[in-house]
């Protein structure tokens, strides 16, 4: 009974155990023209590289190297189109290839496409809790004139400086914050307290001065 037992998981497990062999193989030859690739990109020989990235997608469409050395060179060729292509692709088939909203954050901006820019790369520090990212979206917010979201970049930044005790990153942020507090006072909700809040507050000190 218990040798039939066994005859029969073997039996059952034996067509999973072939698939795995075909798999592992198609990935290692996928993993190699990715590095081959690598080499042409680098002698200059785009078409080439181009050729031995795709093909190596075919293998292997899970393959995160692949897909960000496709759109990186796609993105290096001008061809901004097509690498945000190949990014929302990758992001599709290996959605925590993180890098790849990266990659992609950078060419919709370069398209001109900010908010979906935007979104992709503070989804993308939100991820990575990466403060460098949280720097490159205040930075287009700045650039893009919109001081309020900077102003909110920076005080999740102050909030990450605390959490990772970085007295420099902290520093920073409280400079930043005071600078934009400034430009943004009259529609700042946080600093700039509403009409029924400021109505309340002077209440309170007409209370304290008796009138």
């Amino acid at each position: 009974m218990a040798f039939a037992l066994r005859t029969l998981m073997t039996l059952l497990l034996l067509p999973a155990a072939l698939l795995v062999a075909p798999v592992a193989k198609a990935q290692t030859v996928a993993e190699e023209l990715i590095r081959e690739a690598r080499v042409h990109e680098t002698a200059g020989e785009e078409q080439t590289a181009l050729r031995l990235y795709t093909e190596a997608l075919s293998l292997d469409p899970t393959s995160g190297e692949g897909y960000l050395g496709l759109a990186s060179l796609r993105l290096r060729l001008g061809d901004l189109r097509e690498a945000e292509r190949v990014y929302s692709v990758s992001l599709e088939r290996v959605p925590a290839l993180y890098a790849a909203l990266l990659g992609r954050a950078r060419t919709r901006r370069a398209i001109g496409k900010g908010l979906e820019a935007a979104q992709d790369l503070e989804t993308y520090a939100v991820k990575e809790n990466d403060p460098r990212a949280l720097r490159e979206l205040a930075r287009w917010y700045g650039e893009d004139g919109h001081p309020l979201a900077q102003l909110g970049v920076w005080r999740r930044l102050l909030t990450l400086a605390a959490a990772r005790s970085d007295p420099d990153l902290a520093a920073e942020a409280r400079t930043m914050i005071r600078a934009l507090q400034i430009v943004v006072h009259p529609i700042d909700p946080v600093s700039a307290p509403s009409g029924r809040e400021r109505m309340r507050t002077t209440i309170a000190r007409i209370a304290q001065r008796g009138g």
